[in-house]
C-alpha cells in the first residue's frame, strides 16, 4: 500500500478539516493551509468535530499522524508527498494555485484537486507538472462518506493514478476511477435526481416534505445497499426497458435551474446558512439537526461495515 508521510491541504473551507482528520488518523503528518487566519480558526473547530466522528466510527488509528495549521503556503507544501487543493470552484484561481504548488512543493509530490467538476486537464493546462496533477474528489462530509472519485487528466501519468488509488484504499475508502466529464459522475447523478425532484415539487405533484420522505425511504434506502445497475439486474432489464420506453419521455429535460430555487436565491433564502431555504430553521434547530444527521450517517456506515466484515462482503 502507498503511504504518504506528509500531506498538505490547500484551502480549508467546508471539507478541509474533515479531510485532514482522516489523514491524521492514518498516520500522515498533515498541514492545513489557508490565506485567512479566521478560516484556520474555524478549521480547528472543524477538525475537532471530525476527530470525534472518527472516534465514534471506531476508525483504525495509526501512530505518527498530526495536524498543523499555517498561513504560509511554502511552509505547508514544502515537504509534502501529496498536496490536496480545496480552494473555491474557480478555474483561474485553481490554475494560479497549481502554478504556485509546482514551484513550492517537491518535484515528486502528487498534486491533487478536490474540485467537484472542473476538468483536470483544464486545471493542468500549460503546467510543466501536468503528469502529477490529478482529481481527488472527496464526498461531503469527507470524514463520514468513504468514497473518493479519482479523475486523471489527459496528461496524468498512470503511476500517479495507481499510487493515488492505492493510497485511498490504504485508509479503507472506496476509490472509483473516472474519465473527465463536467461535474464528474457523483454530482451528475445527484443533479439528475435533484432536477426531477425540484420539478415535481414545483408542479405541485408532491409536497417538499413528502418528496424528502419518498426519496429517503424509497430510493435512498435501497441504493445504500444495491447499486443502480445492480437494481436494473434485480428488477429485470425487460422491466426497465418497458418502463423506460414511456417514462423517459416524460422526465424533466430542463436546462435552466427551476424557479423554485432561483426565486429563493433572489430573496436571500439560501438554506441552512441563512436560516431558510426550502424549509425554515432557527439556530437551535440547526445544531440538533446536524447532530442527528451525523449520528444517522455514523450508524449506517458502521452497520454496513460490520455486515460486510461478518459476511465477507456482498
Amino acid at each position: 500500500m502507498v503511504a504518504y508521510e506528509r500531506a498538505a491541504i490547500v484551502g480549508t473551507g467546508t471539507m478541509g478539516p474533515g479531510m485532514g482528520a482522516v489523514l491524521e488518523r492514518i498516520g500522515t503528518k498533515t498541514c492545513l493551509y489557508d490565506i485567512d487566519p479566521a478560516a484556520l480558526e474555524r478549521a480547528k473547530v472543524g477538525v475537532e468535530l471530525a476527530r470525534g466522528v472518527l472516534d465514534r466510527l471506531d476508525a483504525p488509528q495509526a501512530a505518527g499522524g498530526s495536524i498543523e495549521f499555517s498561513t504560509s503556503l511554502e511552509e505547508a507544501v514544502g515537504q509534502a508527498d501529496i498536496v490536496m487543493e480545496a480552494v473555491p470552484e474557480n478555474l483561474e484561481l485553481k490554475r494560479k494555485v497549481f502554478g504556485e504548488l509546482v514551484t513550492l512543493a517537491p518535484d515528486s509530490a502528487v498534486l491533487s484537486s478536490n474540485t467537484s467538476g472542473i476538468p483536470i486537464t483544464k486545471i493542468a493546462e500549460g503546467s510543466d507538472a501536468a503528469d502529477r496533477i490529478i482529481g481527488m474528489h472527496w464526498s461531503n462530509p469527507p470524514h463520514l462518506i468513504p468514497l473518493i472519485e479519482v479523475v486523471p487528466g489527459e496528461q496524468t501519468s498512470d503511476a500517479v493514478k495507481d499510487q493515488l488509488i492505492d493510497f485511498v484504499h490504504s485508509f479503507g475508502y472506496e476509490a472509483v476511477t473516472e474519465r473527465e466529464v463536467p461535474g464528474f459522475v457523483e454530482n451528475r447523478i445527484l443533479y439528475a435526481v435533484l432536477r426531477e425532484v425540484v420539478e415535481l415539487v414545483e408542479r405541485g405533484i408532491i409536497s417538499h416534505a413528502d418528496m424528502d420522505t419518498c426519496v429517503k425511504w424509497g430510493i435512498g434506502y435501497k441504493l445504500a445497499v444495491i447499486g443502480p445497475l445492480e437494481l436494473i439486474d434485480m428488477a429485470g432489464l425487460d422491466i426497465y426497458n418497458s418502463v423506460g420506453s414511456y417514462l423517459n419521455r416524460d422526465l424533466s429535460t430542463a436546462s435552466e435551474v427551476s424557479s423554485l430555487i432561483t426565486d429563493r436565491v433572489a430573496e436571500g433564502r439560501l438554506g441552512i446558512k441563512t436560516l431558510g431555504g426550502i424549509y425554515d430553521y432557527n439556530a437551535d434547530d440547526i445544531k440538533v439537526l446536524g447532530a442527528k444527521r451525523a449520528a444517522k450517517l455514523i450508524a449506517v456506515r458502521k452497520a454496513l461495515a460490520q455486515f460486510d466484515a461478518d459476511q465477507g462482503g456482498e
